[in-house]
């Protein structure tokens, strides 16, 4: 059995910045700007504290002109930082929305491209939480509190510069008194940060799956009186998230303690430095530098200690995104057609598959040893009872499952070997429910890779008789509806038919396409696929018995097995009797 890429629930947050270097790349100039900018307004809001003190010695001196000449440069320095404050801003929101957007588009362009067992592998909700809520919460981190992290570092370290410039043992008091109970605090927070945060986000995807299944779910729920069960469920899950929120609540709120550490710092910084003062060791000049410098030290680190929060939650975002993105591409990996190695295969030919094997996640065995060959032209019709594995093999056939054993060929090439923009040009599925977008039938038709015009769309629908069909719903212009919900489930197919009429594959493949429609829709679909051209090879999964007569051949599924083969329509209606 091939290996079902699984998401981790809460993924590894170490290095979490090395992994996220290469979606970094692109944008790395960008953000070198940004954060030189930010650190030449960080050492301008720095050098205040010298220049006060410089004009605190001044006056105490007496010297007038010493005085003027900081005030004026004390000017200047504020009209520069404020300059510089606001392109530091604007710098770096840019830059980091540029990062956030490509992370955005990669999260959607491997979800859209990501194989089946994947999707079906994981609930559609925790994919959703990590494509937008995540994503989100990380745009929000770089709106609102990157460039004050960026800032508020850069006048930490340039603040311990001055300090240590002055004295450095006043500076060694300060520190040996703030540092180490700061930093016992910020190591009790990340002792239990990791697992507070990563908890929260993992309940929280949880209540969002389980929402996203309420909608998917909502007539069942409706029709069977089932919504009391599933409301306690989603109650359960529901406490759960805020019982989570609050333990991450408990976590950040320790990072309150870092402002009772500042007062007793300073109060100890004011006795030292009137003690020195006193002695004559060092003048007040120097005394006011590290008063009001240790305001920025302080202020820095209580900045930082409040962005820890949300620091720690756009590490644990980024850190599920990265998961998803490596989990996607390792997905991928194991899709046909991933390594495209083969050289570009003929528009048409023979589809073959030899000893196919294949297997779920719990290990149950859908399909074991099946060989078949569908001829250039071949109409084929694929029938057993539910379970059999008939709609696991057109996947496979189509390469949207890769076989635990055995091979699919597609005119001697492996499908495995052939591009994956090649492969969905030669083999087509058309699923029992055709997922539509909202807007207009024109609108859906175009979701193909040969984006179609009006005209290309006209020559389909004549192609497969569809004009009156066409004509009582309104033209290529009607509107179908959110999702295709003024269309029945029938003529939701039609336009699937309608879409793989316009990609022009090789192969077709229907699973289940006039199952549970009404008859008249059945039987336009039917008459569809009567006239399409006839060197396209047809694969029908079907249960209806007057579409399977319509067919040549029709092969019966039982137990993952082929059970048999029969060539003429009389055998054909027999052996669909027998596999319903």
């Amino acid at each position: 059995m091939a290996e079902t890429v699984l998401l981790n629930e809460q993924p590894d947050e170490r290095r979490v910045l090395r992994r996220a270097a290469p979606y970094l790349r692109p944008h790395r100039r960008a953000l070198l700007v940004a954060v030189v900018v930010g650190l030449a307004d960080s050492a301008a809001l720095v050098a205040v504290a010298p220049l006060i003190g410089r004009a605190t010695d001044a006056l105490l001196g007496k010297d007038r002109g010493g005085l003027l000449s900081a005030a004026a440069v004390l000017v200047l320095l504020a009209v520069l930082q404020l300059g510089l404050a606001r392109a530091g801003e604007l710098l770096l929101a840019k830059a980091g929305e540029n990062v956030v957007r490509s992370l955005r588009e990669k999260c959607v362009e491997n979800l859209a491209s990501a194989p089946l067992r994947f999707l079906e592998s994981h609930r559609s909700g925790d994919l959703l939480r990590r494509t937008t809520g995540e994503v989100a919460a990380l745009a929000s981190f770089v709106r609102m509190h990157l460039r004050n992290l960026v800032s508020a570092t850069a006048t930490l370290l340039f603040t311990l510069v001055v300090l240590f410039g002055y004295s450095w043992q006043l500076a060694l008091v300060q520190l040996a008194v703030f540092v180490p109970l700061t930093l016992l605090v910020m190591r009790w927070f990340q002792r239990s940060a990791p697992r507070a945060f990563g908890g929260k986000a993992a309940a929280e995807a949880t209540v969002a799956a389980t929402f996203t299944e309420t909608l998917n779910v909502r007539e069942a729920l409706q029709s069977a009186r089932g919504l009391p069960g599933w409301l306690r469920r989603f109650d359960r899950e529901n406490t759960a998230a805020v019982g989570a929120a609050r333990r991450a609540i408990r976590v950040e709120n320790r990072i309150d303690l870092v402002g009772l550490i500042e007062g007793f710092a300073l109060v100890v910084l004011l006795l030292v430095g009137g003690w020195s003062v006193s002695r004559g060791a060092m003048g007040v000049g120097t005394v006011v530098v590290f008063v009001l410098a240790s305001r920025n030290l302080f202020d820095s680190f209580s900045d930082i200690s409040q962005l820890v929060g949300e620091v720690q939650t756009a590490r644990t975002g980024l850190a599920r995104l990265l998961d998803l993105l490596a989990a996607t591409d390792r997905a991928a990996a194991q899709t046909p057609g991933a390594a495209g190695t083969a050289a570009e295969p003929p528009l048409r030919g023979e589809l073959v598959c030899e000893d196919l094997g294949y297997s779920y996640r719990d290990g149950t065995e859908v399909l074991r040893g099946v060989s078949l060959t569908f001829p250039v032209g071949d109409r084929t019709g694929v029938v057993g009872e539910t379970g059999s594995g008939k709609t696991t093999l057109s996947k496979l056939l189509c390469g949207l499952y890769a076989p635990d054993r055995g091979v699919v060929r597609f005119a001697g090439v492996d499908l495995r070997d052939i591009p994956e923009a090649e492969l969905r040009r030669r083999v087509v599925l058309v699923p029992q429910e055709v997922r539509m977008v909202t807007g207009t039938v024109a609108a859906n038709l175009e979701l193909v890779h040969t984006t179609p015009d009006r005209a290309a769309m006209e020559r389909a629908v004549a192609e497969l008789g569809l004009e009156d069909w066409l004509r009582d719903l309104g033209g290529l212009d009607a509107e179908v509806g959110v999702r295709g919900s003024r269309l029945s489930a029938g003529e939701r197919q039609i336009v699937g038919l309608l879409r793989a009429a316009l990609a022009d594959p090789a192969v077709l493949v229907l699973d289940e396409a006039t199952a549970d429609i009404d008859p008249v829709t059945a039987g336009r679909l039917e008459h569809a696929l009567d006239g399409m051209r006839g060197d396209r090879t047809i694969v029908v999964v079907a249960h209806r018995p007057a579409t399977i007569a319509r067919l040549p051949r029709v092969i019966a599924l039982d137990g993952g097995r082929v059970a048999g083969t029969t060539a003429d329509a009389t055998m054909a209606r027999t052996t669909m009797v027998n596999a319903s």
